[in-house]
């Protein structure tokens, strides 16, 4: 082993041996609260949809297949596809500090102008160039947290990171239960809800002097001596956490091939090829239990009740309450058992919770069965959002984890028509019965071809 690959080695064996102190958590959580501004943003589509129809501004706007409200859900999907799929390797390129910055100024900026607009097709147009940003920032914080964290609290640290960030599904459930309907200040109750997620930016600057660059991104960039002071620098907070004492000895760590970027023609080589393949199809289908109920679920209530939109948003609020405490469950065995399988169960639980949810008649159970759903899902979104970083090494972890990604975005722009069609059709257990079969390939698809991850080195499971 060269001089350079051993003292690579020695960085990262620092950084994997290190405890669970107070600092570890603080980064983990100062990426998540960035993390809550972009999935304040996503769940936002579907609670400000029936404002949009009541403003009139979906009425008239159409676009290929698309037209109405499965126009803006796919214009946000369309953007997060572009987002993940043409600009996924980003962070690979130019660090996942400086990009996890600017994809938040970008989408934060271009709600805050969407919020303006008086006509359907630009608000869509705005929503789509959003969506680009978001996109780009779901990539950059998994890898992040990945990257940052020892090895021994990854699953820990992506229940964290996804409970802050879910804590904020609640949030803006209950600004659109309270603003969607009326018109504050002579203005579309909508348009406030939109404004409010465009604060983002204004935390950056704080959030970025908080987290500094990945250590081993420096390392594929032979900038060994950054990575060497980013690393003594958080060894001395670890060690300031627990009174001065001594830090674990480091043990021999696995290391990646010194290359600062890789090519895209690596995730179809070796043992990424199955990697890939397998992402792909969970990302394909995962989206259909996960937003097809998340952004589906006013309407869903009301179609299946028959009340009106206030109270359709009233309930829907109820079960977004329920987010956040998926991942939270989820911390007690997050480091416990594989990923995979909690993938496999948390599917299987979408599917069922599902189709019980399409049965209901009775607000009190349709509650319970959403309750369920959403539990579950964001039980799945947590493991898969800590599993699809862990397969694939520093040098192309952003741009395969993005190409993947963004099978869900696109799945979820036909998800979307799809959905609405079987609405119309075939009611609530027709599109119920869609996503138990969607839940089915994912189950499939992990269970057969998802390696095992648990307690490994990232290096270990990129070799």
């Amino acid at each position: 082993m060269s001089s350079s690959m051993s003292r690579s080695a020695a960085i990262l064996a620092r950084l994997d041996r290190l405890p669970a102190t107070r600092h570890i958590w603080t980064l983990v959580a100062l990426l998540s609260l960035g993390g809550m501004f972009e999935f304040y943003e996503l769940f936002m589509t579907g609670y400000v949809i029936p404002g949009l129809v009541k403003a009139g501004l979906l009425a008239n706007v159409s676009v290929a297949i698309f037209s109405g409200p499965a126009l803006f859900v796919a214009s946000t999907f369309a953007g997060l596809f572009i987002g993940t799929f043409v600009f996924g390797f980003v962070a690979d390129k130019y660090g996942r500090r400086t990009i996890f910055t600017w994809s938040m100024l970008w989408y934060s900026a271009a709600t805050l102008i969407m919020a303006f607009q008086s006509t359907g097709f630009t608000v869509c147009m705005w929503r789509l160039i959003a969506g680009i940003g978001v996109g780009v920032e779901l990539v950059t914080i998994d890898t992040y947290i990945a990257e940052l964290v020892p090895r021994s609290i990854r699953g820990r640290a992506f229940a964290v990171n996804q409970t802050i960030q879910f804590a904020v599904v609640p949030i803006v459930a209950f600004v659109a239960y309270m603003l969607v309907p009326q018109q504050p200040l002579g203005i579309d109750g909508w348009r406030w809800v939109v404004l409010l997620g465009s604060v983002g930016a204004l935390f950056v600057w704080f959030l970025r002097r908080g987290v500094p660059e990945s250590p081993r991104w420096l390392i594929q960039q032979g900038r060994l001596d950054e990575a060497e002071a980013i690393t003594a620098a958080i060894e001395a907070n670890v060690r300031g956490d627990l009174g001065g004492a001594a830090l674990p000895t480091p043990a021999d760590h696995a290391v990646d091939k010194a290359e600062p970027l890789g090519s895209f023609s690596e995730v179809w080589q070796g043992p990424y090829r199955t990697r890939t393949i397998m992402l792909m199809i969970f990302q394909f289908f995962q989206t259909f239990g996960f937003y097809g109920f998340a952004a589906w679920v006013p309407t869903l209530i009301a179609q299946q009740t028959g009340i009106k939109l206030g109270a359709s948003l009233q309930y829907a609020f109820i079960i977004a309450i329920a987010s956040p405490f998926g991942p939270a469950l989820a911390y007690l065995f997050a480091d416990k058992c594989e990923r995979k399988w909690q993938l496999v169960g948390a599917a299987a639980c979408v599917g069922v919770f599902g189709v019980f949810f399409s049965m209901q008649t009775t607000m009190t159970l349709l509650i319970v069965f959403g309750v369920l759903i959403t539990l579950s899902n964001n039980v799945m979104s947590y493991a898969f959002h800590g599993y699809q970083t862990e397969l694939f090494p520093t040098r192309i972890r952003a741009r395969a984890v993005g190409f993947t990604y963004s099978f869900s975005r696109i799945s979820t722009v036909f998800a979307s028509f799809i959905i609405g069609f079987f609405l119309n059709t075939a009611g609530t257990g027709g599109v119920f019965g869609l996503i138990a079969f969607a839940m089915a390939m994912v189950v499939l698809s992990i269970g057969i071809l998802g390696p095992r991850t648990r307690a490994l080195e990232l290096e270990q499971i990129s070799h």
